[in-house]
């Protein structure tokens, strides 16, 4: 007997869509072989393809590249479904990402109160700093596998909580820049550079942001 077709169920596109991954998962000789590593390529190249239809302002490419990062999502699920150790399906993933907003949403679930979007991140990162008490350091969490640009601004926040603005070397000063148009160009400007002497802009900063880490963890340390 088969499986009814997915897509006549339309009251409920969330359900078709993790049942059409199930039978996808359970009947294509190629998916039944992915793992969570092989799916994570596809999952940087949808996130970015996201970002560029959000970038480009493109609503009907952002609708369909939504929904490719939320395929990515549910090949996950459905791969993490089949271990046989550590089961969980795309309901168990649904249920615990509701019961986490729920809580970091105290202001709109619960009876605290929040007027300002500074109220609201006071609430927030309570909530996450709750949640995350085995954390020894401001830098934890913070994923290996960013690209260097992306995490040096994240390290930069983090950092900031420990010493108050963000360390550095004082004889490095950047351009005064009054745009983030301006910005991009400061960039451009030090990538074309790197290249210039034939430096690695992404490892040149991946290795700073070694050194930055270090003085955080030493700062924490006390």
């Amino acid at each position: 007997m088969t499986d009814p077709d997915p897509l006549r169920d339309v009251s409920d596109p969330l359900r078709a869509a993790a049942e059409t991954m199930r039978q996808v998962r359970e009947r294509c000789v190629w998916s039944q072989r992915i793992t969570h590593r092989d799916l994570v390529p596809y999952l940087i190249e949808e996130s970015h393809e996201v970002i560029d239809a959000v970038e480009t302002g493109d609503r009907a490419e952002l609708r369909e590249e939504l929904g490719d990062l939320l395929w990515q999502v549910l090949f996950h699920s459905a791969v993490a479904a089949q271990d046989p150790d550590e089961p969980f399906d795309i309901d168990d993933v649904a249920r615990g990402l509701t019961e986490k907003m729920v809580r970091r949403h105290p202001h709109v679930f619960g009876d605290a109160v929040a007027t300002t979007p500074e109220e609201v991140l006071v609430h927030w990162n309570a909530a996450k700093a709750a949640e995350k008490r085995e954390r020894r350091s401001v830098l934890d969490g913070v994923p290996a596998g960013m690209p260097a640009l992306a995490r040096a601004q994240k390290v930069l926040g983090r950092a900031a909580k420990v010493v108050g603005s963000a360390p550095g070397p004082e004889s490095v000063e950047g351009p005064a820049l009054a745009s983030e148009s301006a910005l991009g160009d400061a960039l451009l400007a030090l990538v074309a550079q790197a290249r210039e002497n034939g430096w690695d802009a992404e490892r040149a900063l991946r290795e700073r942001l070694r050194g930055l880490e270090d003085e955080v963890r030493a700062a924490e340390a006390g």
